[in-house]
């Protein structure tokens, strides 16, 4: 039950630090790190990084696509 429990929240909750990661070149676990301090520090921590789960989530739905010509 553990083990199923600790999948789910490195797929779904350390997803944002992933990408954060490769998305300022530093290691994840150091992503990790500063929001587990800065969630210390404050509330506010948290919410912004649920709304960043959020926008990761939905981000695919609201991309612009190119029509092809063949669609008129």
């Amino acid at each position: 039950m553990i083990r199923l429990l600790r999948l789910v929240f490195e797929k779904r909750f350390f997803g944002v630090s992933s990408w954060w990661g490769d998305l300022l070149g530093v290691r994840v676990s150091f992503v990790r790190l500063v929001f587990i301090y800065a969630s210390f520090a404050n509330a506010l921590t948290i919410l912004v990084y649920l709304m960043m789960i959020f926008i990761l989530k939905i981000r695919y739905h609201f991309k612009y696509k190119k029509r092809s010509v063949f669609d008129l």
